[in-house]
Formats: structure tokens, sequence, C-alpha cells
């Protein structure tokens, strides 16, 4: 559980260093377009891809749910 906690701060931290938010900024926009649930739910994949891979793969999620950047 550790390991997962640590992977989605250090995926919010970098989806908030590709778009230049805060890492505030970034949980709010992930929490409500579905990215947060998404790297939950497929943390078993995600985590063996690059950092920058999960990012474009959240800014997809993000999207198709109403998100805006991307």
């Amino acid at each position: 559980m550790d390991n997962k906690v640590a992977y989605v701060i250090y995926c919010i931290d970098k989806f908030a260093e590709r778009y230049r938010l805060s890492a505030r900024q970034a949980y709010e926009y992930l929490a409500r377009f579905k990215g947060l649930d998404f790297l939950d739910e497929c943390y078993e994949a995600e985590h063996t891809l690059s950092f920058d891979d999960a990012v474009d793969d959240l800014s997809v999620v993000c999207k198709r749910n109403g998100g805006g950047l991307g």
C-alpha cells in the first residue's frame, strides 16, 4: 500500500510539473476528472510504465471525463 501511495503522489507531482500547476491544483483536477480513480484501479499496469506514459494516460482519462488539459 505504501508503494501505491508514493506512486500516486509522484504521478500528481509529475502531472503538476507538466501542466505548470501546483500540486494541490493537480490533485483537485485529477480527483474531479477521475484521474485518481484511474491510478487506483489500474495501478498494477500503470506502475510498470514510465512516469511520462502515466501522465499521458492521466491526461487522456481526464479529458474523456470532461477535463480541459492535455
